[in-house]
Protein backbone atom coordinates (compact mmCIF):
# COMPACT_ATOMS: atom_id res chain seq x y z
CA UNK A 1 0.00 0.00 0.00
CA UNK A 2 1.37 3.37 -1.10
CA UNK A 3 1.10 6.54 0.83
CA UNK A 4 1.92 10.13 -0.22
CA UNK A 5 4.76 11.49 1.46
CA UNK A 6 4.11 14.91 2.17
CA UNK A 7 7.20 17.32 2.42
CA UNK A 8 8.21 19.24 5.52
CA UNK A 9 6.73 16.58 7.54
CA UNK A 10 8.83 15.46 10.66
CA UNK A 11 8.57 11.63 9.65
CA UNK A 12 7.38 11.80 6.13
CA UNK A 13 3.53 10.63 7.61
CA UNK A 14 1.20 13.35 8.31
CA UNK A 15 -1.31 13.60 10.90
CA UNK A 16 -4.01 12.90 8.35
CA UNK A 17 -2.54 10.08 6.59
CA UNK A 18 -1.14 8.53 9.60
CA UNK A 19 -4.90 8.58 11.25
CA UNK A 20 -6.61 6.98 7.71
CA UNK A 21 -4.04 4.31 8.39
CA UNK A 22 -5.11 3.54 11.69
CA UNK A 23 -8.08 3.94 11.42
CA UNK A 24 -8.36 1.71 8.72
CA UNK A 25 -6.64 -0.88 10.50
CA UNK A 26 -8.68 -0.57 13.29
CA UNK A 27 -11.66 -1.24 11.03
CA UNK A 28 -9.52 -4.37 9.38
CA UNK A 29 -8.67 -5.58 13.23
CA UNK A 30 -12.40 -5.28 14.68
CA UNK A 31 -13.36 -7.37 11.65
CA UNK A 32 -11.04 -10.14 12.14
CA UNK A 33 -11.41 -10.03 16.25
CA UNK A 34 -15.90 -10.68 14.68
CA UNK A 35 -14.76 -13.48 12.93
CA UNK A 36 -12.66 -15.23 15.55
CA UNK A 37 -15.45 -14.61 17.43
CA UNK A 38 -17.66 -16.40 15.69
CA UNK A 39 -15.60 -19.08 15.07
CA UNK A 40 -15.21 -19.47 18.63
CA UNK A 41 -18.43 -19.50 19.74
CA UNK A 42 -18.91 -21.90 16.75
CA UNK A 43 -16.24 -24.44 18.41
CA UNK A 44 -17.64 -24.40 21.88
CA UNK A 45 -20.94 -25.02 20.88
CA UNK A 46 -20.34 -28.06 18.55
CA UNK A 47 -18.58 -29.18 21.72
CA UNK A 48 -21.12 -28.59 24.00
CA UNK A 49 -23.53 -31.10 21.72
CA UNK A 50 -20.80 -34.03 22.10
CA UNK A 51 -19.35 -35.67 24.97
CA UNK A 52 -15.50 -34.79 24.34
CA UNK A 53 -13.24 -36.70 26.26
CA UNK A 54 -9.47 -35.03 25.62
CA UNK A 55 -8.07 -37.66 26.90
CA UNK A 56 -9.55 -40.63 24.86
CA UNK A 57 -11.34 -39.09 21.94
CA UNK A 58 -8.79 -38.65 19.19
CA UNK A 59 -10.70 -35.58 18.04
CA UNK A 60 -10.64 -34.27 21.24
CA UNK A 61 -7.18 -32.97 21.42
CA UNK A 62 -7.49 -31.14 18.24
CA UNK A 63 -10.66 -29.71 19.48
CA UNK A 64 -8.58 -28.93 22.10
CA UNK A 65 -6.35 -27.52 19.80
CA UNK A 66 -8.09 -25.48 17.57
CA UNK A 67 -10.55 -24.03 20.74
CA UNK A 68 -7.07 -22.64 22.02
CA UNK A 69 -5.41 -21.24 18.49
CA UNK A 70 -8.75 -19.08 18.80
CA UNK A 71 -8.76 -18.20 21.54
CA UNK A 72 -5.00 -16.87 21.12
CA UNK A 73 -5.73 -15.31 17.79
CA UNK A 74 -8.80 -13.64 19.36
CA UNK A 75 -6.29 -12.25 22.46
CA UNK A 76 -3.61 -11.09 19.97
CA UNK A 77 -6.37 -9.58 17.86
CA UNK A 78 -7.31 -7.56 20.87
CA UNK A 79 -4.01 -6.32 21.84
CA UNK A 80 -3.28 -4.82 18.28
CA UNK A 81 -6.44 -3.53 18.33
CA UNK A 82 -5.22 -1.71 21.40
CA UNK A 83 -2.23 -0.87 20.06
CA UNK A 84 -4.02 1.25 17.64
CA UNK A 85 -6.66 2.89 20.23
CA UNK A 86 -2.72 4.28 21.62
CA UNK A 87 -1.38 5.52 18.69
CA UNK A 88 -4.62 7.57 18.18
CA UNK A 89 -4.45 9.11 21.38
CA UNK A 90 -0.63 9.46 20.90
CA UNK A 91 -1.54 11.27 17.53
CA UNK A 92 -4.24 13.48 19.17
CA UNK A 93 -1.72 14.48 22.10
CA UNK A 94 0.92 14.97 19.72
CA UNK A 95 3.46 12.53 20.81
CA UNK A 96 2.99 10.03 17.50
CA UNK A 97 5.36 9.45 15.45
CA UNK A 98 8.31 9.86 18.51
CA UNK A 99 10.09 6.86 20.11
CA UNK A 100 9.05 6.14 23.40
CA UNK A 101 12.51 4.98 24.09
CA UNK A 102 15.07 7.59 22.71
CA UNK A 103 12.52 10.47 21.76
CA UNK A 104 13.65 10.61 18.14
CA UNK A 105 11.51 10.28 14.90
CA UNK A 106 9.91 7.12 13.89
CA UNK A 107 10.64 6.76 10.32
CA UNK A 108 7.95 6.91 7.49
CA UNK A 109 8.84 3.50 5.96
CA UNK A 110 8.07 2.14 9.47
CA UNK A 111 5.06 4.02 10.45
CA UNK A 112 3.46 2.99 7.25
CA UNK A 113 4.23 -1.02 7.99
CA UNK A 114 3.46 -0.40 11.48
CA UNK A 115 1.14 2.47 12.28
CA UNK A 116 1.16 1.85 15.66
CA UNK A 117 4.45 1.45 16.39
CA UNK A 118 6.07 2.93 19.78
CA UNK A 119 9.79 2.54 18.76
CA UNK A 120 12.31 3.45 16.00
CA UNK A 121 13.82 0.56 14.39
CA UNK A 122 17.39 0.58 16.63
CA UNK A 123 15.36 0.68 19.79
CA UNK A 124 13.07 -1.90 18.91
CA UNK A 125 16.28 -4.13 17.88
CA UNK A 126 17.75 -3.39 21.49
CA UNK A 127 14.64 -4.49 23.09
CA UNK A 128 15.01 -7.98 21.13
CA UNK A 129 18.34 -8.17 21.94
CA UNK A 130 18.12 -8.42 25.61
Amino acid sequence: MSHPSPKGRRNGLGPENARDLLTLQQAEVGARIAALEREYRTIVEANALVAVDDEHDPEGSSTAFERAHVAALLAQGRQDLEQLEQALKRLDDGTYGRCETCRAPIPAGRLEIRPAATRCVVCAEADTHR
